[in-house]
């Protein structure tokens, strides 16, 4: 006879962890960072339906690429915009027409697709010592950790019933701990009446073809601090991410692949989409599942969550973003708790390279930005120098 754990009702208990822990880093992305989709949009002057071609573009082509990697590799690859670069093109697209930004997002989407052929990034990768990389992951998380509890400040009885629920279930049932906290807090969203969604009604998007335009300007001032910005600030921590947690998985194919995505998604307004760093962490650690051979389910599980708002375009986006803030940063760092600890004892767990994991950790919770180019690029070229100076030698892996 089967065992108890192998019954229907077990297994289908055991695919809900990654289900939604996948879910959970859709809300985190849509929830907290997409509003700067908006506002570039509004900046460039766009109209609602190139707006919305834009929600589309870009959520299919996460959810694709996120599914296909996950699937293919059976680890779970979460994709996800660029949200460094979103954040530029607020700026960028008042003083850049929009057909040649277009042209720009095609080509650093080719730039992409032939960093991943030639395999040089992986190589990278790989010279990056584990302390180093521990220390800039977990600093980068850190700030979501510390807003987990700041608001207890702004909003303190969601806060802290997010809190409260997150321990006592960590102490009697710690793998039901995430996903008690979603399903109580949305429940207690709903009693309070804080979620309108009266108003909503199911639109499917149409997206909207832009022919692209070519200029030197375009090239020099979008297409290449685009590259930089989205190669520094998401696929560096996002391959450390899943190397973090032990999946092995080659950094060649993931940056080809989501290359050739943003390629075949830019003329619809897609900007760039590449392998997923905070979001992610939910989806590799613990917290989605206890065996990292399951925890693959998470980034299909993401990957058709973000289909799905693509079709119905802006509607679903606005209903993410409509969740108060309190909730969307309290869970996110609850989730990622889990994965700050265990970056934190990996990047201090060798005495010899203590420190400059320690500075790796410090410099990357700062979120320096000079030069146009974020915290998650300045934090680890600090740690790589205090290793060299501490150690003698960058150390293979």
């Amino acid at each position: 006879m089967p065992s108890a754990s192998s019954s229907p009702p077990s297994r289908l208990l055991d695919l809900t962890h990654p289900i939604v822990a996948g879910l959970i880093s859709v809300i985190v992305n849509y929830g907290g960072t997409f509003i700067l989709v908006f506002q570039a949009a509004k900046v460039a002057g766009l109209s609602p339906e190139l707006t919305a071609s834009w929600v589309w573009s870009i959520s299919i082509g996460v959810g694709a690429t996120g599914v296909i990697l996950s699937w293919l590799t059976r680890e779970p690859i979460i994709t996800a915009w660029s949200t460094p670069a979103a954040a530029f093109l607020v700026t960028a697209l008042a003083t850049t027409p929009y057909a040649e930004a277009v042209g720009a997002y095609l080509i650093s989407a080719a730039a992409f697709v032939a960093l991943g052929l030639s395999g040089w990034f992986e190589r990278l990768i790989r010279l990056i010592p584990p302390g180093v990389a521990a220390g800039l992951l977990g600093g980068i998380l850190l700030q979501f950790g510390i807003k987990a509890f700041g608001g207890m400040s702004v909003d303190p009885l969601l806060a802290g019933l997010l809190i409260v629920t997150y321990v006592v279930l960590k102490r009697f049932s710690a793998r039901y701990a995430v996903v008690g906290i979603l399903m109580l807090g949305l429940l207690f969203l709903h009693m309070q009446d804080r979620v309108d969604l009266s108003g909503l009604a199911l639109k499917l998007a149409a997206p909207v073809l832009t022919m692209p335009a070519f200029s030197l300007n375009a090239l020099l001032s979008v297409a290449l601090p685009l590259f930089l910005i989205t190669l520094t600030g998401q696929y560096m921590p996002g391959m450390l991410v899943l190397r973090n947690d032990g999946f092995k998985t080659s950094a060649n194919p993931i940056v080809a692949l989501t290359g050739l995505g943003s390629l075949l998604m830019a003329p619809f307004g897609s900007h760039a989409f590449n392998v997923a760093a905070i979001t992610a962490a939910i989806a590799t650690g613990r917290e989605a599942h206890e065996d990292p051979s399951k925890r693959w389910i998470a980034g299909v599980a993401a990957g058709v969550s973000y289909i799905l708002v693509g079709v119905f375009g802006v509607t679903l986006a606005a209903v993410f973003m409509a969740l108060p803030a309190t909730f969307i940063t309290t869970l996110a760092g609850l989730a990622l708790l889990g994965t700050i600890g265990g970056s934190l004892a990996t990047a201090l767990a060798d005495l010899k390279t203590r420190e400059a994991s320690l500075i790796t950790f410090l410099a990357s919770a700062a979120n320096i930005t000079l030069l146009g180019i974020g915290g998650a690029f300045w934090g680890l070229v600090i740690g790589l120098v205090a290793h060299a100076v501490l150690n003698g030698q960058l150390k293979r892996r």
